[in-house]
């Protein structure tokens, strides 16, 4: 990639993105920016109108391709020297779309006119301030995940205080705990809460829904606890089990125990604006991430003969003489493949599927799904309860990953064929007799669990399948070794940009000893 091309590129895109973006959502909510009572319901809609959420081509072509997606093997990749080394510049890309004009600096103008407000006012406007939180604790929890400490308590004082100063970095681990107990409180807030016309109005992540917001609330709040129960099984197990066994109380993302769930209605998804027709065809192949990856396709989904095989990818084929000939079977290439190996042989192995992936303009960006809470409650079951819950609770995951990736292919408008989902079953002999049914040891049950989460998240979740990975070991995936320096191996968290080390240099020496490839994030004791 040509850097100072594509710089110039996406300012020209993001000029016009931003424009249309902005007409759009002007259109539809009666132009936020111009918003009465501090604008805050403008600030929310713009705090959730995030394409480092959406399935955007810079966000996945210059981070979660070029790094997250590689270490889990999510996707392709074409094995080189430096494949293990991220772009500087890109992840300073993704760290500064945090702050400024991100989550965190959208949420710190809404706090501020949040205080601007008269007591009676404020009373109106603070279901926007407890939603924003849920996003913001959301989005600062990855940044976490990737880098460890971060600027948070102070970043972004400017709007509150009227000063400006460069924010110390926050122990991430007192972060994280912050946002459980804190999440909590919110699932209290919105238990007694109600929507009004203003938050249905602005609301474009979940329409004003106030049981969805709860149930983002606690999902989010079950992946972080199960995200620290290796390095404090107490705390975790403690707090799990009580949002578990008391389901009123603590509603999940979870289908409602239904296999034929509706993911557009009970997932939290963010739609893409009705003006989007971009697809994630040119970030896929640009960095040689289309082909269907040895793990997942070969070692996981062909031995249980997976029903999401056919979403999932495209057998490909070979042309001849300007005579295409499909491949009979779906198979990935073999991980040890050299780049020559790949370059010679791509045409005889499966792709992803062009009306799931590639040409689908319709992809939402993926907040919680109904199959993720569930393989977390069956691992939680499996560890502390039941194992007929644990079993339960994984029998339905997959069967509502099945649902889930049937929807996102029938998303496509473009004319490609799209694929009619299986049989209940079909779907049931899947999971009750192939090599993904629920048998074995307890280790064998934690390996199931843990590898067909992986499998659900996929590329498009790849910040959560590296942090699943780190934390558990799993899946047992061949790790290649690079030839660069000091990047031969993956790395275990990102390093702070430079950019932020340049303009926050003070702050920057407290966590200068952690700045390593090889310091573990708090919860990775695995």
């Amino acid at each position: 990639m040509n850097k100072s091309f594509y710089i110039l590129l996406i300012l020209t895109l993001s000029t016009f993105g931003f424009t249309g973006c902005k007409t759009e959502l002007e259109d539809a909510f009666n132009n936020p920016d111009q918003t009465t009572e501090a604008s805050i319901p403008g600030f929310f809609t713009d705090l959730l109108n995030n394409d480092r959420v959406r399935p955007s081509y810079w966000h996945y072509r210059t981070f979660i391709l070029s790094n997250q997606a590689i270490y889990t093997q999510t996707s392709s990749f074409i094995p080189s020297n430096t494949m293990y080394q991220p772009n500087d510049s890109y992840s300073y890309g993704y760290w500064t779309d945090f702050y400024a004009p991100g989550v965190l600096g959208v949420y710190r103008k809404m706090e501020a006119a949040y205080a601007a407000l008269s007591t009676e006012n404020q009373a109106k406007e603070e279901i926007f301030l407890q939603a924003g939180k849920v996003v913001m604790y959301d989005e600062a929890s990855k940044l976490i995940d990737n880098y460890g400490d971060i600027p948070f308590s102070e970043a972004g004082s400017l709007p509150l205080t009227g000063i400006s100063k460069q924010a110390k970095f926050d122990n991430q681990k007192e972060l994280y705990y912050s946002f459980i107990d804190n999440l909590k409180a919110i699932n209290t807030y919105f238990s007694n809460a109600a929507t009004n016309g203003d938050f249905s109005k602005f609301d474009i992540l979940n329409s004003g829904g106030i049981d969805k917001w709860r149930r983002y609330t606690n999902s989010l709040r079950l992946r972080l606890l199960m995200r620290i129960s290796n390095v404090d099984e107490s705390k975790a197990k403690t707090e799990v089990l009580e949002m578990l066994n008391n389901p009123t109380t603590y509603p999940l993302v979870d289908g409602s125990a239904n296999a034929n769930y509706l993911p557009g209605t009970t997932d939290i998804l963010l739609q893409p604006l009705t003006t989007y027709t971009e697809t994630l065809r040119q970030a896929l192949t640009e960095g040689n991430n289309q082909y269907a990856t040895d793990y997942m396709l070969n070692k996981t989904m062909k031995p249980a003969n997976d029903p999401r095989i056919p979403v999932f990818y495209d057998k490909f084929g070979v042309t001849k003489d300007n005579v295409f000939t499909p491949n009979k079977e779906y198979n990935a290439m073999p991980i040890t493949f050299t780049e020559n190996d790949i370059l010679t042989n791509y045409q005889k192995y499966a792709v992803l599927d062009s009306a799931t992936f590639f040409d689908n303009a319709k992809l939402p960006g993926i907040v919680a799904t109904a199959s993720e809470t569930n393989f977390a409650k069956a691992e939680a079951y499996l560890r502390w309860g039941s194992d007929s819950d644990a079993k339960a609770a994984y029998d339905l995951a997959l069967k509502q990953s099945v649902t889930f990736y049937y929807y996102l292919n029938n998303l496509n408008t473009s004319g490609l064929k799209t694929e009619t989902k299986p049989s209940d079953v079909v779907i049931a002999n899947f999971v009750e007799n192939s090599t993904a049914k629920y048998a074995g040891t307890s280790t064998a049950k934690l390996e199931l669990i843990l590898t067909q989460k992986w499998l659900h998240y996929g590329f498009l979740q790849a910040q959560h399948a590296w942090s699943e990975y780190r934390r558990t070991g799993y899946p047992k995936i061949t790790i290649l070794t690079a030839g660069a320096a000091n990047y031969s191996t993956l790395p275990l968290r990102f390093l702070y940009p430079t950019g932020e080390i340049s303009v926050n240099s003070e702050n920057y020496e407290a966590v200068r000893s952690k700045d390593t490839r090889t310091t573990k994030i708090f919860w990775d004791v695995n």
